[in-house]
């Protein structure tokens, strides 16, 4: 089968399209996914760099891409809640930008209809990474109000939508064309933070998700109440200014499973969550795509398709 791999850290030319056998099922809860779209992250990007060694220590040669989409070709023999046939949404952890990919089922979830594959490889790690950052860590609830630092991007769009859903009233920051989108997800308040000042025109946020990190996330310490909650999905935040400030603070490592993506799945359903694509790439084009993705101001999701 076609796969992505790289035999060493390094930058995108160490990315390469290659011939290796189809993955065999080793577990018995385990099923076989004929691949049709996997998602780009940022987190496979740092994996290619070298960033996550201690993290997440790979094998190499290795092959990335944490979700994809596509159709059951086999499954375990200890498999109840998937039939060969069925359309699936899969998050594989490692391994996903290749024709065909192993998951255990507890990681596998059906794809909702009317979603295409390519959104449907879109929305894993984005829903995950919503649910784990607004509610398991943030505890956020009705009538709080939530600003989100990125609120344009792919895992800040899921984040506007869902807490919308809840009942919070959600300011998120976003520049150019991400502007429009958070206001079309349904943010309350959307502030170009290349021409506005987000610490003069925000006050007494209860919990701030901050998914663009840099020297900004410094600044959102100020937008919080006294007691508010600040967490990143980038870098951990400093517990100094969290002390200063009065407020809690900590970095979110997202440990995502089909369980965690029920909330989002359900407000698919519901048509009340919209899947956003920003660019698909073919599978070859695999370093392309994640230079896309590394040059940033990207509003949505990158993504790869396996024909």
């Amino acid at each position: 089968m076609k796969a992505i791999q790289y035999k060493d850290y390094g930058s995108s030319e160490v990315i390469e399209q290659v011939e290796v056998p189809v993955p065999s099922i080793q577990n018995g809860h385990d099923v076989l996914i004929l691949v049709k779209a996997a998602g780009v992250n940022p987190i496979d990007i740092k994996i290619r760099m070298g960033f996550m060694k201690a993290a997440r220590p790979v094998e190499l040669p290795f092959i990335p891409g944490g979700e994809a989409a596509g159709i059951i070709v086999s499954i375990g023999d200890a498999v109840t809640t998937f039939k060969v046939g069925d359309e699936v949404i899969a998050l594989t952890k490692t391994n996903g930008y290749a024709e065909y990919v192993t998951a255990s089922e507890d990681f596998v979830l059906p794809k909702p209809q009317g979603l295409s594959f390519v959104e449907a490889a879109s929305i894993g790690v984005n829903i995950g990474t919503a649910q784990s950052v607004l509610f398991k860590a943030g505890k956020l609830e009705k009538g709080q109000k939530l600003l989100i630092q990125g609120g344009g991007g792919a895992a800040g769009g899921a984040m506007v939508q869902m807490a919308k859903a809840t009942g919070a009233y959600v300011i998120a920051t976003a520049s150019g064309k991400g502007v429009e989108l958070a206001k079309s997800l349904g943010a309350d308040e959307v502030i170009d933070y290349k021409l506005e000042d987000v610490t003069a025109l925000v006050k007494d946020v209860d919990l701030v998700a901050d998914t663009a990190g840099g020297e900004a996330q410094a600044k959102l310490f100020k937008v919080l109440r006294s007691g508010g909650t600040l967490l990143s999905i980038v870098i951990p935040p400093s517990q100094e200014l969290a002390a200063q400030y009065h407020i809690k603070a900590g970095f979110v490592a997202s440990n995502i499973s089909a369980q965690t993506l029920e909330n989002g799945i359900s407000l698919i359903k519901a048509g009340t969550f919209k899947p956003v694509v920003s660019k698909i790439f073919k599978l070859g084009e695999a370093a392309q795509a994640q230079d896309f993705l590394t040059a940033g101001g990207i509003n949505g999701k990158v993504i790869l398709t396996v024909d």
